[in-house]
């Protein structure tokens, strides 16, 4: 008796839990949510040959491979649950069977960024494109654009490209402005196909990221990284605040992942529901050494090599958190920018 009864209470407890996430989202009017970005939201859209769609991806949700640069959720399916809705459907599953699409759709692509970048993908006007389509088909009416919020992650993957393409340091500053500018049309954009609300995610503090902190064995996070996500986050606060006062209202505004980040590393689980990384900067997932990544095999043999709990890790691979350390983000977030979002 004395289980079932336990049971029962945690059962309670969770409904609760739900109903009140769901009620605080609904309250605003919010039910639809249209993502546009990286892998740091995308939860299926790349194809097969995506490291994504590897082992071990996904080992903790749903327990195989599904398409999420994770061990389980992203930052978008965190947003979902928050609104009180079902991670809304990537747009390459759209027509599958039984495909529900009355959550809004997921138009994010892994690797991608605002401009072109290093991969053959959408980068975020076309993604655009994409979701115009959508409308033009009448598949989301006024009404739902009016509940609907669109959730931006872009610029980490612009900055890989450009160095890849021997940019230089001097050039940076105006190559983070001229991205930032096309940014800015971008979220015109969105707003003016009828989404209500945006909310615009800032870089992470780029040098605190394993691919970062590997040459000094994960120790400590790279000034030179964390400067240049610095800068860029200036640059769009002013962009986001222009934007806001062309509009004379409150359309865009910006998730700071950068503290965010930087909060879960460094929090120690001093309050309730928090988690503490031992180690923060290593990921769970490495590649048994350079050229290799998380997910890669070579001749049937795997490269890389996992910790035994992910959920005791921040990072998942070199570049992405774990799905315990969106949730740490997303915990991190909630309190702060979530109360200016909804005014």
């Amino acid at each position: 008796m004395e289980k079932e009864s336990h049971f029962f209470i945690v059962c309670f407890c969770l409904f609760i839990c739900f109903k009140t996430i769901a009620t605080e989202a609904h309250a605003h009017g919010f039910t639809k949510l249209f993502v546009f970005g990286d892998s740091y939201v995308d939860t299926g859209n790349r194809n097969f040959s995506a490291r994504s769609w590897n082992r071990p991806y996904g080992i903790t949700l749903p327990g195989k491979p599904a398409g999420h640069y994770s061990d389980g959720r992203v930052f978008s399916d965190y947003i979902a649950s928050w609104m009180g809705i079902r991670s809304p459907t990537p747009y390459r599953w759209r027509k599958r069977e039984n495909t529900s699409l009355e959550y809004g759709m997921n138009f994010a692509f892994g690797g991608t960024g605002v401009f072109d970048t290093l991969v053959s993908a959408p980068n975020m006007t076309i993604q655009i494109d994409l979701f115009q389509r959508q409308l033009q088909k009448k598949l989301y009416t006024k009404v739902d654009l009016n509940s609907s919020i669109a959730l931006v992650s872009l610029a980490g993957n612009d900055y890989t490209a450009y160095l890849a393409r021997n940019g230089t340091t001097e050039g940076l500053s105006a190559f983070t402005k001229s991205m930032i500018k096309q940014l800015g049309l971008n979220l015109q954009r969105i707003h003016g196909l009828g989404v209500r609300k945006i909310a615009v995610m800032n870089i992470q503090p780029l040098g605190c990221l394993p691919s970062e902190t590997i040459s000094d064995l994960y120790k400590n996070c790279s000034t030179s990284g964390n400067s240049v996500a610095l800068f860029h986050n200036q640059v769009l606060e002013k962009t986001v605040e222009k934007l806001n006062n062309k509009s004379k209202e409150s359309v865009s505004v910006i998730l700071n992942m950068y503290k965010a980040f930087l909060s879960a590393l460094k929090r120690q689980a001093s309050q309730p529901g928090t988690l503490k990384f031992k180690d923060p900067l290593r990921p769970c997932c490495e590649a048994v050494s350079t050229g290799y990544k998380c997910g890669n095999s070579e001749h049937g043999k795997r490269m890389y090599v996992v910790c035994n709990n992910p959920n005791s890790t921040f990072f998942w691979d070199d570049v992405h958190p774990s799905q315990a350390g969106w949730r740490a983000v997303y915990l991190a977030l909630k309190s702060s920018a979530y109360s200016h979002f909804l005014m």
